[in-house]
């Protein structure tokens, strides 16, 4: 299989789920092997597993582990054990829709094999999973493809957390266009926020573009404005855990704030959107709801007390940006601008 990075995030080993333990890099490289759907959600909770695309993944995965132990005899009592455990997994984190899409789509496989026999609909909850996961990467490449109509070479581009190929099955979502340009030669140039409380920016993006060759600068959060002053970035690209229907988009907490000073320097927001982040039962960014983390991810920064006992925190992990912030939203079928959103749901 093509990919961007030799880390596979989530992949299938025959019996079990093997997930990369992202809250380990860059230092260590660990594979868990897991075998249940119990710590597929501890998994996913924890962050070992993380990016919209790869927890979808991961679900989907996870559906499999549980129902493939289901003592079940007929249709309707496996229906009950399937439906069951994808409302437990829909429990470990609330904000990004591709969880809850691919769970609904390995529903949808079962109930369109429901005439088959009970180990014949196991088998097809497990070669739904890795058809998602396959047709992932397809679609990264082409939200790839579609961004590099936007950009050109010798570009400056900012991004935020890990929209990257740790956190998809290859390419990333707004990291995708920063692959295939190094394909073709171009050199981009880019500066990562450190993304803070968890810095997914600097333990995963940065490792993982630098690994790929692709000329990276790490920067703290609070440096983008300068950036950006200082005219290094001529562009703006993040990934999204959900596109609400008018085109608000919740991303990685910090997200907004660069948002607002990209339209205060008059550079272009770009927002990298698989099809299956849309929500279109989502009027608006105010609908989403946003997951709020615990408080030692902030007092605890990387296992060291840096904050006094007793602070209150307010740790939300996702923020809106507003649509009219966003100059477009590209997904493996198109540029869209926010407001053309709700005319693709058909």
């Amino acid at each position: 299989m093509t990919t961007s990075t030799h880390l596979a995030p989530v992949a299938w080993a025959e019996e079990h789920l093997r997930l990369l333990d992202q809250t380990r890099l860059p230092v260590e490289t660990v594979y868990l092997e897991v075998t249940t759907i119990e710590q597929v959600w501890e998994a996913i909770r924890s962050l070992q597993v993380r990016g919209a695309p790869a927890i979808g993944m991961a679900a989907a995965y996870g559906l499999y582990l549980g129902v493939r132990s289901s003592s079940a005899t007929s249709y309707d009592a496996l229906w009950t054990d399937l439906t069951n455990q994808a409302d437990y997994l829909a429990t470990s984190r609330p904000t990004a829709i591709n969880l809850f899409w691919a769970l609904d789509r390995v529903k949808a496989r079962v109930q369109a094999e429901a005439a088959q026999p009970i180990e014949a609909i196991k088998a097809a909850v497990l070669d739904e999973a890795i058809k998602i996961q396959q047709e992932d990467e397809q679609v990264c490449r082409r939200i790839g493809e579609f961004l590099l109509t936007q950009l050109h070479d010798g570009m400056g581009i900012l991004t935020h957390c890990n929209p990257g190929a740790l956190a998809t099955a290859a390419y990333g979502t707004a990291t995708a266009p920063l692959y295939l340009a190094k394909e073709m030669g171009w050199n981009l140039k880019v500066y990562a926020d450190e993304t803070r409380p968890v810095l997914q920016g600097s333990r995963l993006t940065a490792y993982e573009l630098q690994k790929a060759g692709i000329d990276v600068t790490l920067i703290c959060d609070n440096m983008a404005a300068m950036v950006m002053a200082q005219k290094k970035v001529q562009a703006v690209i993040v990934g999204t855990d959900r596109v609400a229907r008018n085109g608000d988009v919740a991303n990685k907490i910090g997200t907004y704030g660069v948002a607002v000073l990209a339209k205060a320097h008059n550079i272009p927001f770009y927002v990298a959107a698989p099809f299956s982040s849309i929500d279109f039962n989502t009027p608006t960014g105010a609908e989403i709801p946003i997951e709020e983390r615990p408080a030692e991810e902030i007092t605890h920064g990387l296992g060291k007390q840096v904050a006094p006992d007793g602070i209150k925190v307010y740790n939300p992990a996702f923020d809106i940006t507003p649509a009219d912030l966003i100059t477009a939203i590209v997904t493996e079928t198109g540029v869209y601008k926010p407001e053309e959103i709700q005319l693709l749901n058909k």
